[in-house]
């Protein structure tokens, strides 16, 4: 047992959040923590993780077990640079290696004869380093960064140059290079894009304790969770089962706590009939006293609101477009001296449901942007077909809403009708219901505030939906509506999102955005993937069917890095994106080609060579562990020189991999649709 929790409760004024909540969490548990926004999820994380304090109830941790939470509470002003500020979780690996530097001097100083109780003191120091992985932890500094999406050159950057996306994933690198026992996670996909989402996960299948996880990312549940702690009305329910089960056992629970209500509910009425009938009868004074005492013992049962998730949401059907409703024709985008894209086209077809994809700081949202007619191109044309009416949902739209206002008047602000009974129906849709229409802007969540918005924008027929990241902030229940509704949906969809269980409900057609190419592939987000799994061995080890640089070995490098940029609209100065060149010759493509063969061979090589040398520092590392080595002071210098050398070269090698890697994305670039089939 890692960590257990022991009757918790937690209680705001009057209102109680949770009360007795138990859970043990052992290693190797993957517990999803699920509830509606509000239930105390988060709350539950912070009591465990000794940030709050519970009401009642006790959260027991064992001596040698380490807890670590992803804090959500960046301080975005500070100037150490990225790769510092994640270092600094492994500062117990520096003290641990003056302290052998310090040991082996001292050793050295003692000639050929070292004491036994110094030899031990540093046998200790260094097999506590080589444990703790100190001999690595430049490369998992780069690996971590790597796979969370910072490139080489943004990894020097300050913490005040990156947005509050790219802060959260700092300290997620952080929370993972420091290997706690237990991890406690509230939302560690929300800021991340697709490629670092899929590295992530392969990252956690790797961790060997305990992780207990708050995510509205309905495929990561599916994925990781053997375990699923319900939180709702104030009650825990643990399932010992995954997330799919889970549902199942639910609404199977559910249905029996329905049919127990009504009989608890018929009994209940024919006992009050029976009071009423007979209170002020004095021969039936005991049978009503009687009855009286037993209805205040019944513990009532509390269902939470009905059918919540079952509220279908019909958008309103639209007036038929033109066969193509939007079409970006040679389009160029720079912020700058930062080019995004150069003679990108994009053509949307009528019915088609589009998710745009890609590393963060490719140039989605930009894309998004110019196919709503919020941001213009600087050159080529946005065309616009035959009765097209758009929506348009951006995440600063909730910004928009006006906090004084209720939920119903801002609503209504925006329509066409003073019809209130068909306005709140509209909001039933999206899960406002009673009173939560009379409730003001102000004091919504997050989640109630995007579903607001979304109401708003859907209120009026349009044919041409342009979405992003439409699910932000919204839990399960709501995502399910959308996802059916948008399924239904007669007009025509371009959207971006992280959740990759809505892009696979939603999605007919995926458009990957990267270096300011696209490339179009049929189906949804899994079919997505399959094409690039199948490109990837197709075109061999290292490289993804053209779809520019190669990536390097897994074991030095298991992530995506995509470009470290602030947000879509604000890229990092100086890091322009290649783009097409003009069509080449017969000759000149030939050329290009052989060069690119050329150029990944050399990659190859060097991948080889890179793993030939990772293998020989580790072996330089288990030789220091040898009792005869360590107590020789002249060969541990001598071996600690060797492995200095081999971590110049290995660097040197990822710096020429680098090079190599621009050169044959640049190659790419300039090949025509054998090598880079581009978006016509």
């Amino acid at each position: 047992m890692l960590l257990r929790l022991d009757g918790l409760a937690k209680h705001f004024g009057e209102r109680t959040l949770f009360s007795g909540v138990s859970l043990d969490v052992r290693a190797g548990d993957r517990i999803g923590l699920v509830g509606a926004n509000g239930a105390g999820k988060t709350t539950l994380l912070r009591i465990a993780a000794g940030l709050e304090a519970a009401d009642a109830g006790s959260v027991v941790i064992p001596r040698a077990t380490r807890l670590g939470m992803l804090r959500q509470e960046i301080d975005p002003t500070r100037d150490t640079p990225v790769r510092q500020e994640v270092a600094s979780v492994l500062a117990r690996l520096d003290a641990l290696e003056a302290e052998m530097r310090a040991l082996e001097r001292e050793m050295a100083a003692h000639g050929g004869e070292v004491p036994e109780e110094l030899a031990a003191r540093y046998d200790r120091a260094r097999h506590a380093f080589e444990l703790g992985g100190g001999f690595e932890r430049e490369a998992r500094v780069e690996r971590m960064l790597a796979g969370l999406g910072f490139e080489p050159a943004d990894r020097g950057r300050p913490l005040r140059s990156f947005s509050g996306g790219w802060l959260m994933r700092v300290e997620l690198a952080k929370l993972l290079l420091s290997e706690p026992d237990v991890l406690l996670l509230d939302e560690p996909t929300n800021h991340l894009d697709l490629p670092s989402i899929q590295w992530f996960e392969e990252t956690l299948e790797a961790f060997r304790g305990g992780v207990v996880v708050i995510s509205h990312d309905r495929a990561f549940l599916r994925r990781h969770a053997t375990r699923i702690l319900e939180l709702e009305l104030g009650r825990a329910t643990l399932y010992e089962c995954g997330y799919d089960r889970y549902l199942a056992e639910r609404a199977e629970r559910r249905a029996q706590l329905e049919a127990r209500k009504e009989a608890q509910d018929r009994e209940i009425a024919h006992t009050e009939r029976f009071i009423e009938r007979f209170r002020y009868k004095a021969s039936k004074a005991r049978q009503v006293q009687s009855r009286l005492k037993a209805l205040e013992k019944i513990e009532r049962i509390e269902l939470d609101p009905v059918g919540r998730k079952r509220v279908r949401l019909r958008i309103p059907p639209p007036e038929r477009a033109g066969d193509v409703p939007l079409a970006l024709e040679n389009v160029y985008k720079a912020y700058g001296d930062t080019v995004v894209y150069r003679g990108a086209e994009l053509r949307l077809r009528r019915g088609d449901r589009v998710a745009l994809v890609g590393p963060n700081g490719a140039g989605k949202s930009t894309l998004l942007r110019m196919l709503a007619g919020v941001l213009p191109p600087d050159r080529g044309a946005r065309v616009v077909g035959h009765n097209v009416r758009i929506g348009f949902f951006a995440q600063h739209q909730l910004e928009a809403l006006d906090p004084a206002r209720t939920v119903l008047a801002e609503l209504a602000a925006g329509a066409r009708t003073d019809d209130m009974a068909r306005l709140r129906g509209h909001l039933g849709a999206f899960l406002f219901s009673g009173d939560d229409v009379d409730k003001k802007v102000s004091v919504l969540s997050g989640g109630e505030k995007a579903r607001l918005a979304l109401a708003k924008m859907l209120l009026r027929p349009v044919n041409v939906l342009v979405l992003d990241e439409p699910t932000n902030h919204l839990d399960v229940d709501a995502c399910e509506v959308l996802e059916q509704a948008l399924r239904e949906y007669q007009g025509t969809v371009v959207l971006i999102s992280h959740d990759r269980a809505f892009l696979n409900a939603v999605a007919t057609r995926v458009v990957e955005v990267r270096a300011g190419v696209l490339r179009e592939f049929p189906g949804n987000y899994d079919d997505y993937l399959r094409s690039l799994a199948a490109g990837a061995a197709s075109t061999g080890p290292g490289a993804v069917a053209g779809h520019g640089a190669p990536h390097p070995p897994a074991r030095l490098g298991d992530g995506r890095p995509g470009r470290a940029e602030a947000s879509d609209a604000a890229p990092t100065p100086g890091a322009a994106a290649p783009a097409p060149a003009p069509r080449l010759s017969r000759e000149e493509e030939r050329e290009r080609r052989k060069a690119r063969d050329r150029t990944a061979k050399k990659i190859a090589t060097i991948e080889a060579d890179i793993l030939a040398r990772e293998n020989a520092l580790e072996q330089l590392g288990w030789r220091l562990g040898d009792p005869a080595v360590y107590k020789d002071g002249e060969q541990v210098r001598a071996i600690e020189a060797e492995r200095a050398e081999a971590k110049r070269a290995i660097d040197a090698l990822y710096r020429e991999w680098e090079r190599l890697a621009a050169e044959i994305e640049a190659l790419d670039q300039a090949l025509p649709a054998a090598a880079t089939k581009e978006t016509r």
